[in-house]
């Protein structure tokens, strides 16, 4: 099949499958910037405040222009492009951290992400209890395998480790409230991926919650690890299976580091994902869609 033409109508549906990408504290920090000559998207770096250091700030950055690079290639692809992808493109330019460019053509039923397009609409973040052990052992299988494709690892660590993890996710949590109520008192929001309350242990449940480690922890493992997520937490959407982004440990290096877990190998704990089947449909509300992309 012949690739859509990037008209404007295309252009937009491409930026706006990209933004719908899942971002620490709702920050979407990121800007798309559209080169004519050779259709190639530089995705750039827009640093938003709100994480309380400065390194768990410059990765949550990494991790979320990541996921919402791999809704870009997953976009691509529906459209019939073989999305060709560079991380850190130009070393001078470190805020330039990926550039992908559409070639092709490929055919959509030959794509990897040919059931990922719709999912990336049907995503939220849920923070009711799950009722039910879910994924299947087969759907567990695929979101391994959907990781290992990006370059980072998923694993399924043991009851007393997973509850030992989210315990430390709570904590994470009450410091975050801390710093929440002194936002919200000055005028700062909370944002749909927030993760407010998702480290319940679902009323008694064994809840199933994985690990999504890295070999390393560069600012391109940083960016791996964000299409991994994606990649991960969109297969699932499309088993119908609830995903929800247990991030708040990142955000401190001492909680981190005690994340680190020899269930899951020596790798850096990058993020935990719970899945599951929600008891209600009550999802967190995504921010509206807001793009602007730039022309060179």
């Amino acid at each position: 099949m012949n690739p859509t033409t990037l008209n404007g109508a295309t252009l937009e549906k491409l930026i706006s499958a990209a933004v719908a990408a899942p971002s620490f504290r709702g920050s979407r920090p990121w800007r798309y910037r559209l080169d004519p000559d050779t259709g190639t998207f530089q995705v750039r770096a827009v640093p938003a405040p709100g994480v309380p250091e400065p390194e768990a700030a410059a990765r949550a950055l990494h991790v979320s222009v990541g996921a919402a690079v791999f809704n870009l290639r997953v976009a691509l692809a529906h459209f019939g492009w073989e999305p060709d992808v560079q991380l850190l493109p130009v070393p001078g330019d470190p805020d330039l951290l990926a550039a992908v460019r559409p070639i092709g053509p490929r055919h959509v039923g030959d794509s990897p992400y040919r059931d990922l397009y719709d999912a990336i609409w049907r995503r939220h973040s849920c923070r009711t209890p799950y009722f039910a052990h879910c994924p299947t052992g087969a759907v567990v299988l695929e979101l391994i395998d959907a990781a290992h494709a990006e370059g980072a690892s998923l694993t399924l660590p043991r009851t007393e480790e997973t509850l030992r993890l989210l315990r430390l996710t709570a904590e994470a949590e009450e410091r975050g409230e801390r710093d929440t109520g002194r936002a919200v008192a000055s005028g700062g929001r909370v944002h749909e991926d927030s993760g407010a309350g998702a480290a319940s242990l679902d009323s008694g449940r064994r809840p199933l919650v994985a690990v999504l480690c890295t070999p390393d922890d560069s600012c391109a493992d940083w960016l791996r690890a964000g299409q991994a997520m994606e990649r991960v937490v969109l297969l699932a959407t499309a088993h119908t299976v609830h995903a929800t982004l247990l991030h708040e440990a990142m955000e401190w290096p001492d909680l981190r580091a005690a994340m680190r877990t020899t269930d899951c190998g020596p790798g850096l704990v990058q993020m935990l994902i719970r899945f599951g089947a929600a008891a209600s449909e009550d999802c967190a509300p995504r921010v509206p869609v807001r793009w602007s992309a730039e022309r060179g």
